[in-house]
């Protein structure tokens, strides 16, 4: 569903893709304020986590119960008074490892504590706190880790870090490759539909005259010509970029919201009135003197740059819906990298066609007229404002089936009102294979929204409804020696399942694989042990996590009948049917040669 929304240049998610090769997962640093604490006056210091690359760990409001919070405790210290820890909000958001939405942190997270120190505090004593998380990745979540550290109040920023690390042992832990393409895929989509805003009534009309203007100012020097259109270029790319950071920021401080449905409501009907206007039921203008400051040129290479600067306020009623679409997105994440480069590139992609036309100024006059075309062009970004509304309703949306078919339902109007209904008088062939072509997009997009939502459906709920109606499913033991031992008797291999019921990918193992009849079945062939990390006091299952080397949860383990692992087996995260039916045949076969070998 999210390559889908990528399409639609609507979802657009910052993935990992680097192998995380250290063993940190966590750094924490404590900074006093700049200027330093004074007695009685209340002052804000910030305790820093740097989270790892692949990593990431729970808000500290979770919206899932069995989840772990983060949370930060400072110790309480003669003459010093500390306020509630606040946290940053964590705006709802979908990741693999779950089917619903999860506030989680990554990267960066700021925490901020009131300090207030009286007149007989020695700020040289050190201050001691913990910190407790869990974290994981888009496969395995690792125990949850409680960690002490200590700071001083009166120490400076860089001398007060301190590193927590994951359990000994850790092994490298790798994000899906497809991560990687699907960030590729993002940003080539992002520049894409800059390119296709320059087709709209209030950009296209103005690509001859800039050039012409570039031209006049370029003094009949090529090289002029075209440091003014790359000068055009910087100007847009500065002023979107800088919304895009500034969307972040903001949405990042106010995020919290977005955990509300009303909230999360107002955001789609915003959506949804700018996706009107570009269905020209009303017209988006802009204040008198805002036209007036884009329009007032100057000239020079300063002018030009000016021009690029404000050549958003001139395009505004075209572009400025879907530009507020996306920064509502952008905000939504609360990223400020991510929205520095979906703007920055969005603004190459804006830019592109001044920089070709201005190297080639003679080409001009082959641009097509302006026409009506142009129109249908807003109307296919009136669509897409409609889907990004969709998106956003997405936690509110009773299930992933009833999300999937509400855009299929908007991807398939599109795709019959653009390619059949609103059609363009005196286009030309090409225009019509074009409007031809988007429309079968559209549906094939439709298509497969509906199908994976039917998929999804069937796996989480058929396929339950199914083991409920059959009296079936894998008859799970606690694990014990006399039952490994009995398993030799019988000449059975075991399977062990490590989990906590505090780990998303254990969940979606148990809702989307092990309750599929075909795991079921071949499941009546092992002796299927569970063992529960939830407790981290719990000795018997420590000590089962260090025999077996269970650094992190799921971790799936394949015994012959003999009781030795079958080490090239082991599965670790969550894994489709199909590729555990693979394991779990290899391991009878394994186990079958074994005892042959042996009699």
């Amino acid at each position: 569903m999210k390559s889908l929304l990528a399409v639609l240049v609507v979802s657009i998610t910052l993935c990992m893709g680097a192998v995380h090769a250290a063993d940190s997962v966590v750094t924490v640093k404590a900074i006093p304020p700049a200027e330093g604490f004074e007695p009685g006056k209340p002052a804000v210091m910030t305790v820093e986590l740097a989270i790892s690359e692949s990593y990431h760990i729970n808000s500290n409001v979770p919206l899932q119960d069995f989840l772990i919070p983060t949370t930060l405790e400072l110790e309480p210290q003669q003459g010093v008074t500390f306020g509630k820890p606040e946290f940053p909000p964590a705006p709802p958001r979908m990741l693999n490892v779950s089917d619903t939405p999860m506030a989680v942190y990554d990267g960066t997270v700021r925490i901020a504590v009131e300090v207030i120190p009286s007149g007989e505090a020695d700020l040289s004593i050190p201050v001691r706190g913990k910190i407790r998380y869990q974290a994981c990745d888009d496969n395995v979540c690792l125990p949850p880790v409680s960690e002490s550290f200590s700071f001083r109040l009166d120490g400076k920023p860089e001398t007060v870090a301190l590193q927590i690390e994951s359990p000994a042992g850790e092994n490298e832990v790798a994000s899906s490759p497809f991560d990687d393409r699907r960030l590729l895929v993002t940003f080539s989509l992002v520049f894409l539909g800059g390119l296709a805003l320059n087709l709209t009534p209030c950009v296209y009309p103005m690509i001859p005259i800039t050039i012409t203007y570039f031209g006049g100012q370029a003094q009949g020097k090529k090289g002029n010509l075209i440091l003014h259109s790359l000068l055009y270029v910087i100007g847009m790319a500065v002023t979107y970029s800088v919304l895009g950071v500034v969307a972040a920021m903001t949405g990042g401080l106010f995020g919290g919201a977005y955990q509300y449905p009303p909230v999360l409501a107002g955001i789609a009907l915003v959506m949804v009135l700018l996706a009107l206007s570009m269905f020209d039921v009303y017209e988006l203008r802009l204040p008198g003197f805002l036209n007036r400051l884009a329009g007032g040129s100057q000239k020079g290479f300063g002018g030009t740059l000016l021009m690029g600067l404000t050549v958003g306020i001139v395009a505004a009623p075209c572009i400025g819906p879907f530009v507020l679409g996306l920064l509502t997105y952008v905000g939504n994440q609360g990223n400020a990298m991510l929205g520095f480069g979906l703007f920055f590139v969005l603004s190459l992609g804006l830019g592109l066609p001044f920089v070709v036309l201005a190297f080639f100024s003679g080409s001009i006059h082959r641009l097509p007229r302006s026409g009506a075309w142009m129109v249908w062009i807003r109307k296919l970004f009136g669509f897409v404002l409609l889907a990004m509304a969709v998106y956003f309703l997405q936690p509110l949306f009773p299930g992933r089936l009833a999300y999937n078919l509400a855009l299929a339902l908007i991807l398939f109007l599109a795709g019959i009102y653009l390619a059949w209904i609103d059609r363009v008088a005196s286009s030309g062939r090409t225009f019509a294979f074009v409007r031809n072509l988007v429309g079968a997009v559209f549906f094939g997009a439709a298509l497969y929204a509906a199908v994976t939502g039917l998929e999804t459906s069937a796996v989480s709920r058929g396929s339950l409804s199914n083991q409920v109606d059959s009296g079936q499913s894998i008859r799970w033991l606690p694990y014990s020696d006399e039952i490994l031992k009995e398993a030799a008797r019988e000449g059975k291999p075991v399977f062990i399942d490590f989990y906590a019921d505090w780990c998303a990918p254990c969940k979606e193992l148990d809702t989307h694989t092990f309750s599929t009849p075909e795991v079921i079945e071949r499941s009546r062939e092992f002796v299927m042990l569970k063992v529960d990390l939830t407790s981290a006091g719990d000795p018997k299952a420590e000590s089962l996590r260090k025999k077996y080397g269970a650094l992190g949860v799921p971790t799936l383990v394949f015994l012959r009948p003999d009781g030795k692992e079958i080490v090239n087996l082991r599965i670790t995260g969550f894994e489709p049917k199909e590729v555990l039916l693979e394991k779990m045949n290899e391991a009878l076969n394994q186990s079958i040669a074994g005892a042959v070998g042996v009699s």
